[in-house]
Parts: structure tokens; C-alpha cells; sequence
């Protein structure tokens, strides 16, 4: 027989995912998975009949590139409602096949070779990857544990006139942080005399706690001028295996991402895109979500109450991070493990989401995007940890 060639990897480091690896755990022992981020609810009937109803009208062939104009229009003035600044439906909003490929397209689109890009760690685990295969160099600044605020003065250390992009991520996976006005100040202060672009991961915008206000980027001109913004439809209307998110950014910024983009996907799901452009319009602040979801999160630390895990602050997303420092000293990876087999409770490890050495504290995240039975099966058994 032939010889299979050698290839090089272009990620050597990059590995299986954590989330498929603890997620093939959980279903090899049957433990409950809260390790990866998806709901074990359906979404609303009403959505699924919507995009049944555009199928039976005869909407079934190719989108437009940049995403069906209805639903590019209601982002647009739903953008401008909640956070003021108005994006041109037409060259402004390009449609993608969820936020990891916008991210994806967004980054392969702006990174060359030799250029910097500043990530904030823990690093939800597509960033890297993406700026590796774009041939720029990844720059850590770390949120550190236990309050995984930012500190400032490392980024400013960080930026250097080679950094082409910075990344944020708020609410923030995995440490649930979210991003203050405070935090948008120090950004703008960061960006003078410099050419960076900022590219804002978005995805949990309506899910927030306790009052607190999402500080997307579009809100603030200064940064909104030389930034792209990127959410998705799957965790505000638990549809994650439906795949469709968008990306905003000025006119020139968004020319060059659907270049790219043209040539990974080209269009996206067309009846989907149509009924999520109905249901954007009949309801753009998604109130009910941020109160489903802040219910999810007040519910699980309830059960979890009599336990030895400690939880941390959870400001945003539905990820409830853990203290296990009064149960063992093992590092988050092997306890993750044996959490999994020997209690039947999956979480994730926050290692994998940490670069350059740089050591994670004893926690854990658990996703609490689960019905009430879920969460009381899953309490049960951490309690007894």
C-alpha cells in the first residue's frame, strides 16, 4: 500500500476541545453534563413554527451573502435602541454561520503574519487557534482568580505598536466577569495612538444578573469606530444547534470580514435567518431571558448551598464557577475528571483556557442553562462531594 504523507500540523498544540472531551466523558459514565454550554430545554414552539412557515413559503434556497436583508434590518434597530449607535443594514451586518465563524472570519480577515493580538485569559478556546492560523501572535493579559477583573496596567504593558487587534469577551466565558464602563474608559485611554481594531465577543448580551447593564461596544463611539461587534442568536433563544450569529462593524472593517466569509460559508440557513429577523423585531430587549436565566443561576447556588464548593461571583452568562479549595488540592483537569466518574457531575476545567504556563486556581464551571430536575439531580450529588 502507499504511504500516507507526512502533514504538518498547523496547530500542534491545539488538541480535541475540552468541551467535546468532557462531554464524550459524561456520556461514556452517564454522568449529567454541565460541562458544555447547551440548554437541555427546547426552544419556544413559536420560533419553530416560524421557521417551519418560511419553509412551507418557499424560502429554501441561498441567502444573500451577507445575510437576508429583513433580519439584517431588525439588528440593526435593535443595535440602535439598546445601545445607540446605528449600524447601515446593507454594508454594516454580515450574518454568519454563528459567532465562531464571525470570529473566525473577523480575525483571519484583519490579522497578517507578524502581527500582535491582545487576549484577555482565560481565553474562551476558538481565539487562539484563529490567530495562530492567521499567522499573528497571540499576547495573554490575565484576569486572575478569584475576581478575574482586569488589571490595567498589564494591558497597557501588553499593547505595543506590532498589536493589530484586541479581543474582548463580555459577559466573559468561562468566569462569568462582565466588562464596566470603567473598564471601556481604560479601553479608549489604551487604543490612543495606537491602530488596533477591537473585536467584542458578544454571544451573552441578555444574559445578565442582579440589574446590571450589558456594555456592548456599540455604545461607546470613540472605540465603536474601530471595532467589530459579534453575537448570536443560539444562547438568547437556546437554539445553539441552529448556528447563527452576526458580526457589526463600519463599513470598511465589514468588507473585508465578508470577504473572507464569502469564502467559508457564503450564506447562511435561509428560513432560519427569517424567522429570527420576526422574532428580533417583535422583542429586542429579551427581558424574559435575562429573568429565565437569572432564576437558572439564583436556583442552582440554592441547591448548591450545603455543599463544599464555593462560588464565585457570576456577573453574566449562564456558567457558575466553583471554589473546590476545601475538597482536594488537585489540579482543575484531574478533578474535573474524577468529579465526572466518580460523582456523575461533568464540569470544565478552566486550565485549557489559559496559555503560556500561567496556572489556573482551583475552580470549576458549571453550566446551569438546565431544567429544574437537571440541577437538583446535579446538586444532590456535588453535595455529597
Amino acid at each position: 500500500m502507499p504511504q500516507v504523507p507526512a502533514v504538518p500540523s498547523k496547530l500542534p498544540a491545539g488538541g480535541v476541545s475540552i468541551f467535546a472531551v468532557m462531554t464524550r466523558l459524561a456520556n461514556e459514565v452517564g454522568a449529567i453534563n454541565l460541562s458544555q454550554g447547551f440548554p437541555d430545554f427546547d426552544t419556544s414552539p413559536e420560533l419553530i413554527d416560524s421557521v417551519a412557515r418560511f419553509m412551507r413559503e418557499g424560502h429554501n434556497q441561498y441567502a444573500p451573502m451577507p445575510g437576508v436583508l429583513a433580519l439584517r434590518e431588525a439588528l440593526s434597530l435593535k443595535i440602535e435602541r439598546l445601545y445607540g449607535r446605528r449600524y447601515d443594514p446593507v454594508n454594516e451586518i454580515t450574518i454568519t454561520t454563528g459567532s465562531t465563524e464571525g470570529l473566525f472570519a473577523t480575525i483571519t480577515a484583519l490579522v497578517h503574519p507578524g502581527d500582535e493580538v491582545l487576549l484577555f485569559q482565560p481565553a474562551y478556546d476558538s481565539y487562539t487557534p484563529a490567530v495562530t492560523l492567521s499567522g499573528g501572535t497571540p499576547v495573554y493579559a490575565t484576569l486572575r482568580y478569584p475576581d478575574y477583573r482586569i488589571d490595567w496596567d498589564e494591558v497597557k504593558r501588553k499593547v505595543s505598536s506590532r498589536t493589530r487587534a484586541i479581543v474582548i469577551n463580555s459577559p466573559h466565558n468561562p468566569t462569568g466577569m462582565i466588562w464596566t464602563a470603567d473598564d471601556f474608559r481604560e479601553l479608549a485611554r489604551v487604543l490612543q495612538n495606537t491602530d488596533a481594531i477591537v473585536i467584542g465577543d458578544e454571544v451573552y448580551e441578555h444574559i445578565l444578573f442582579d440589574g446590571a447593564r450589558h456594555e456592548s461596544l456599540a455604545r461607546y463611539p470613540e472605540i465603536a469606530e474601530r471595532a467589530v461587534v459579534i453575537s448570536s442568536f443560539a444562547k438568547t433563544y437556546t437554539t445553539t444547534g441552529w448556528k447563527v450569529g452576526y458580526c457589526a462593524a463600519p463599513s470598511a472593517i465589514t468588507a473585508e470580514i465578508q470577504g473572507v466569509h464569502q469564502w467559508i460559508t457564503f450564506a447562511v440557513n435561509t428560513p432560519i435567518q427569517m424567522a429570527y429577523a420576526d422574532a428580533v423585531r417583535r422583542d429586542h430587549e429579551c427581558r424574559d431571558v435575562t429573568a429565565f436565566y437569572q432564576t437558572r443561576r439564583d436556583t442552582f447556588l440554592s441547591l448548591t448551598q450545603g455543599s463544599r464548593f464555593r462560588p464565585l461571583r457570576c456577573e453574566g452568562t449562564f456558567f457558575q464557577m466553583f471554589d473546590y479549595s476545601e475538597i482536594t488540592r488537585e489540579p482543575d483537569s484531574e478533578f474535573a475528571i474524577r468529579l465526572t466518574r466518580d460523582y456523575g457531575v461533568a464540569a470544565i476545567p478552566i486550565s485549557p483556557f489559559l496559555y503560556e504556563g500561567e496556572k489556573a486556581g482551583p475552580v470549576l464551571r458549571f453550566c446551569f442553562a438546565k431544567r429544574d430536575e437537571t440541577l437538583q439531580k446535579a446538586a444532590e450529588r456535588l453535595v455529597r462531594v
